[in-house]
């Protein structure tokens, strides 16, 4: 998602959001992120304080990515539209027209509890540096980790993406098929990759 994005040129507009506007994106994203809302908040309070000048970050960009079911992100063959949510300009969550929100990496590696974890094996790594896809294999190998049964991961959910042997996560994607299902059908994409170690939303910690 984030392959080729220059603030400079690509955003169309950035603002301070206005306290009802902010009180309600909180909300949401707490109601999506229920550990953020537990001990009233306490977690969301210390990453976005609910009077902390939160801003919205505009940029429409033409995207055939993140494939989450038709109802939480709509038709995403056509120009999409990415919000990015900073405080202070440092960006904290993104959501693609009025989907999901994601946290970004560098706040994941803060809060890593935000996210379940996936882990793909070695082989894997140069593949997610790249923006690629993670595909089943790569989960379901010696290498590679999944949530077992009792707590396994639906489709269409946001998840952390570790690497054998590496301690922080390297990318946040979107499960394209249930953790369970992963390692049945065990062939072709089993995470959708929306950020990643490296990509240009990293490599712009202030916006």
């Amino acid at each position: 998602m984030f392959k080729k994005f220059n603030p400079k040129e690509d955003i169309s507009n950035q603002n301070v959001l206005r306290s009802s506007v902010q009180r309600g994106i909180r909300t949401a994203i707490m109601t999506q992120y229920p550990v953020l809302a537990a001990d009233d908040g306490l977690l969301m309070e210390a990453i976005w304080p609910k009077k902390g000048d939160g801003e919205l970050v505009k940029w429409s960009v033409f995207i055939c990515g993140v494939t989450a079911p038709e109802s939480l992100t709509g038709d995403l063959s056509s120009r999409d539209h990415i919000s990015i949510y900073a405080l202070q300009g440092e960006p904290l969550f993104f959501q693609q027209k009025n989907g999901l929100f994601f946290p970004t990496l560098r706040l994941l590696h803060k809060y890593p509890q935000l996210l379940p974890r996936t882990q793909v094996d070695r082989g894997a790594i140069r593949f997610l540096l790249s923006g690629a896809n993670m595909m089943c294999p790569g989960f379901t190998s010696v290498g590679g980790r999944l949530p077992p049964a009792e707590e396994a991961i639906p489709a269409g959910a946001p998840v952390a993406i570790y690497c054998e042997g590496k301690e922080e996560p390297a990318g946040i994607g979107l499960t394209k098929l249930s953790t369970e299902d992963i390692k049945k059908v065990n062939k072709d994409v089993g995470v959708e990759v929306v950020t990643y170690l490296g990509d240009d939303l990293w490599k712009n910690n202030t916006l």
